[in-house]
């Protein structure tokens, strides 16, 4: 390949905000929202050479506001440009999750069935855990096909939380008209 054909490595910078669910770390290229991070995500989960911190980029703070909004129960999509980095069977597999509608779930096998490969029901499960887009490709939606929760980088109480703001999750011990409490830090 040419010296000349060579992409030159995408610059990252990146944000930190405060959220029900912890600290989430939005990273951020000249192109679009290049990932949303949590707080104690597992090392290596999402590859990124993140450069420096930048709190005025302009699609970071838009994502903020966004995020901010869908916290506060005021925005059920998204929209923002986006640019993650994966392979091209990974970004099929984000992009189909942008379309599970808010308060709904969806099966990895109803998703490897979308993306017309029913079979790679595992690798779709594989390309939902490192999803660097958390919430914004809400792989939070996916569970499993008996409808039980499965695993999610900031773990199952916080998975549970996120589907229950958005009326897909039943939490017994929250009475109608009070907010819904951010899961405890154990969780």
């Amino acid at each position: 390949m040419a010296a000349h054909d060579r992409q030159a490595p995408k610059r990252h910078v990146y944000k930190v905000m405060d959220s029900p669910v912890g600290k989430l770390t939005l990273v951020a290229t000249a192109a679009g929202l290049a990932a949303v991070l949590w707080e104690n995500d597992p090392p290596g989960r999402v590859r990124l050479n993140i450069e420096s911190e930048d709190g005025n980029h302009p699609v970071l703070t838009d994502a903020a506001r966004q995020l901010d909004e869908y916290f506060a129960g005021r925005r059920k999509t998204f929209a923002l440009a986006l640019d993650p980095s994966g392979t091209a069977f990974q970004r099929q597999v984000w992009n189909a999750l942008r379309t599970i509608p808010f308060g709904e779930t969806r099966s990895y096998a109803h998703i490897a069935a979308q993306i017309r490969h029913p079979a790679a029901v595992r690798a779709v499960g594989a390309a939902n855990g490192r999803n660097p887009l958390s919430i914004v490709a809400p792989c939070h939606r996916v569970i499993g096909s008996s409808g039980a929760l499965t695993g999610f980088a900031a773990g199952l109480g916080v998975k549970q939380w996120l589907l229950a703001l958005e009326g897909a999750w039943p939490i017994s011990s929250r009475r109608p008209g009070l907010p819904l409490a951010p899961p405890s830090p154990s969780a």
